[in-house]
């Protein structure tokens, strides 16, 4: 019983890391994108 909620535990946080660093290049994707288009000044 302990030995699955290890693993369970070890896939949970594995998954939370791959979560954060996908969202963390996202946010930095999209802060470029904005840095580096020029202002669209209608």
């Amino acid at each position: 019983m302990l030995k699955k909620l290890l693993i369970v535990a070890g896939v949970a946080g594995a998954a939370y890391l791959v979560v954060k660093k996908v969202k963390a290049s996202s946010d930095e994707r999209a802060l470029w994108h904005e840095a580096t288009t020029s202002p669209d000044l209608r």
